[in-house]
């Protein structure tokens, strides 16, 4: 493991006993009423959008061309509002969160109970076409359950102004000896190395970070090299097909918290391939619901796949064409692969340890720390 990440607090102790606040914005000023995309998306296009290739990466990894794109402004102020105030309210925080040896506060599986501005916003049409529209295909929300994955991290304001003042000093000290300009870097990420469970996320900032020092995602090329991203502001997103890009989420300092909403995509055609894993969400996931949404989308597609294929044997029988026994047969082997993915990835409730996310989910080994160019 890599001796970035605190693990000398056990998993089953590491559930935190604090949540955010959500300063100067009373509930009375907190509009009410449903989604609405008019009012709360606030597009700007990003201003590159970074490609496998850029990466390093073979142009054929993945499930599109894109790789990362740089961030974009997507909400108003007045819908992050809305959105902090159902991810922060006591009903998500009593019943929706997890920790693990990878980020010590989430908050998942609430948005169809708790939060219907944050589910009518991923479900929107238009969000969905902006989504889709960077990351160059259709995209549709992976499942309910993962509208949203909430990552917090939290401190002091006098932790805050300490590590400001460390900062300060290091700095002070580095052009003195002549190395200024080095970047501040941190070694105790807010999320560890990983590769997502999904195939696309979405990356949403909904703390303000005005004043934040770092905070960058860290992304691992194809030769190894260390690339960061710069951190969203608040109301803007970053896209990220992170399945097949090992990244990390860097600590900030010079704020008091910083909030993101992760929201998790795969392809809407259901020829294209689905490489969902549920390695890095299974144990901190209410397994009953998980299994119960992977399946019944799994099995939409299965379903879709089948009618499709049907429906071609039948037109080519009216037709009075030859059957195609060899592509029929390499049609089945997919199907028989796709099932056999689907059974591995659902893991006996009772042989999942939950917390603790093992180093399976990694397409290589572990880089040693987040230093690197950036992009």
């Amino acid at each position: 493991m890599d001796d970035s990440a605190d693990y000398s607090i056990p998993v089953a102790d590491m559930a935190p006993h604090w949540k955010p606040v959500i300063d100067s914005i009373s509930s009375e000023k907190i509009a009410t009423g449903d989604f609405d995309p008019k009012e709360h998306i606030q597009y700007e296009p990003p201003a590159r959008v970074h490609t496998m290739k850029d990466l390093g990466l073979p142009e054929t990894t993945g499930i599109s061309p894109v790789a990362v794109s740089e961030p974009f402004r997507l909400f108003t102020t007045e819908a992050i509002h809305r959105m902090r105030a159902e991810v922060l309210s006591q009903d998500v925080w009593d019943n929706c969160q997890y920790s693990s040896n990878l980020a010590q506060c989430q908050l998942r599986g609430f948005a169809a109970k708790y939060a219907p501005f944050v589910y009518d916003t991923w479900k929107n049409p238009e969000t969905l076409s902006i989504i889709s529209k960077i990351a160059g295909l259709e995209l549709v929300t992976e499942m309910d359950f993962e509208i949203a994955h909430i990552n917090i991290s939290v401190k002091s304001e006098q932790q805050r102004k300490e590590e400001v003042a460390a900062f300060v000093e290091k700095q002070a000290f580095d052009e003195d000896e002549g190395i200024a300009g080095c970047p501040w870097e941190d070694d105790k990420p807010i999320v560890d190395w990983h590769t997502d469970s999904y195939p696309f996320v979405c990356v949403t900032m909904l703390s303000d970070c005005e004043s934040m020092i770092g905070g960058e995602t860290a992304l691992k090329t194809g030769t190894g090299e260390i690339v960061k991203v710069r951190g969203p502001q608040m109301g803007c997103a970053v896209i990220l097909q992170g399945r097949y890009i090992e990244h990390q989420a860097l600590r900030a300092l010079g704020t008091t918290e910083r909030i993101t909403m992760v929201t998790s995509f795969r392809p809407r055609c259901p020829n294209l391939p689905d490489d969902t894993v549920l390695t890095t969400v299974r144990p901190i996931s209410n397994l009953s619901e998980l299994y119960s949404q992977y399946s019944e989308y799994r099995l939409d597609i299965l379903e879709e796949r089948v009618r499709t294929q049907l429906r071609r044997l039948r037109e080519n029988r009216r037709g009075g064409k030859k059957i195609d026994v060899k592509a029929l047969k390499a049609f089945m082997r997919e199907q028989e692969n796709f099932l056999a993915h689907m059974n591995k990835e659902m893991v006996e409730e009772e042989l999942v340890t939950m917390g603790s996310i093992d180093d399976s989910h990694l397409l290589t080994a572990k880089p040693d720390d987040a230093t690197g160019k950036r992009m």
